[in-house]
């Protein structure tokens, strides 16, 4: 049974055919479809495409996963985890397969059949909530972090973790896009630590201190981390926070190239290091801040950054312009929507971006506003 529901505007247009450049249609996204919870205290925690484009799934506090058709327009399927919870649900490379977190009972990682709505296999060993999920752009691998201080490397077609880090509040980490490379995030260190995936029982080849940034950039701001994501050129690494905007780095040099400015700050989702043991059983309880995966998402040409706010709507920065005296970048376009953005994603195989935070959106380019 669906449990989202369209407004009943007129069939929304297809969205913009994937050769057609992110540069021309950014500036007239618009919402084209609205997808409201049954009951409105419910938040959607997490939002993820599948390899084709076609459906996106998002995982919510009440302990839902909801599947939507993003080439119809249309709320797919639900699937129930009540008794583990979910957060950072992930497609797997495999149609109609997902991998999530638990928020309930222990900290395993589940991996899901969708059709059936039945588990594949489980990858237990975090001993604390599981921060972040990043799946191997190429292969069935995966990395997970957790407040355990942990990073685990597994592989779908095991129960057993293949790789094991003990790195100090390391919570968030990426793939590069040749799946060569993976970033791991320590806001409890003020650092990012690029591993060469084939070795990483050995020390990293590079670490990036942002110690000295923050400072310039957020000075006493009490701040955290909430997404670390390459650039699909593999040129640039985000950082994103909860403070006054997000970081923009030279992914081989570490160097910033942009501090994306935002007025209003953020849109309030729990950040990594601040989620609770067990937060999905106290969720549904009057706990005030849902969680959150970062409010952030790079366009598939690595060319604008995206990202909610405290405010309605969305903000957009060109993170390709060459970077400024002061690496200040205001955003260049605020599209307006239908309350704040808490989540954001950009579908990597057509011009189509979707949003929530108790409600769910899906936008597209309005052709009137297209040049």
């Amino acid at each position: 049974m669906a449990t989202g529901s369209a407004t009943p505007n007129p069939p929304a247009p297809p969205a913009g055919p994937p050769t057609q450049k992110v540069s021309d249609v950014i500036a007239s996204f618009r919402p084209s479809r609205r997808f409201k919870p049954g009951d409105p205290k419910t938040s959607v925690t997490s939002l993820d495409f599948d390899d084709t484009g076609e459906l996106a799934i998002v995982a919510r506090d009440d302990d839902t996963l909801q599947i939507y058709n993003c080439k119809e327009g249309k709320h797919a399927k639900e699937l129930k985890s009540q008794k583990y919870g979910v957060h950072l649900a992930r497609f797997s490379h495999h149609a109609q397969s997902i991998i999530y977190a638990s928020t309930k009972v222990d900290n395993a990682i589940r991996f899901l059949s969708t059709h059936d709505n039945s588990y594949i296999r489980y990858f237990k060993g975090h001993e604390a909530p599981v921060t972040s999920i990043a799946l191997c752009p190429s292969s069935d691998s995966f990395i997970s972090c957790s407040q355990d201080d942990t990073v685990r490397i597994w592989n779908l077609q095991s129960p057993n973790y293949q790789g094991l880090l003990r790195l100090y509040g390391g919570y968030l980490a990426a793939y590069d896009p040749s799946a060569t490379v993976i970033a791991i995030g320590s806001k409890k260190t003020h650092s990012i630590l690029l591993y060469d995936i084939r070795l990483y029982d050995k020390p990293p080849f590079a670490t990036f201190d942002m110690t000295d940034m923050e400072l310039q950039f957020l000075g006493s701001e009490e701040t955290d981390w909430t997404k670390l994501e390459f650039t699909n050129d593999g040129k640039s690494l985000v950082v994103a926070t909860t403070g006054s905007g997000h970081f923009v780095l030279d992914a081989f040099s570490g160097e910033l190239t942009h501090f994306c400015y935002r007025k209003s700050g953020y849109s309030g989702r729990l950040p990594p290091s601040q989620v609770p043991k067990n937060f999905g059983e106290t969720a549904r309880e009057g706990n005030s801040q849902a969680l959150g995966q970062g409010d952030v998402c790079v366009t598939p040409d690595g060319q604008f950054l995206i990202s909610g706010s405290a405010d309605e709507g969305l903000l957009v920065w060109d993170i390709s312009k060459a970077p400024t005296a002061n690496n200040y970048l205001e955003p260049m376009e605020h599209l307006p929507g239908i309350g704040k953005v808490a989540v954001v994603g950009y579908n990597p195989r057509t011009n189509l971006l979707a949003s929530a935070d108790k409600d769910f959106l899906l936008w597209q380019p309005d052709p009137d506003l297209m040049l």
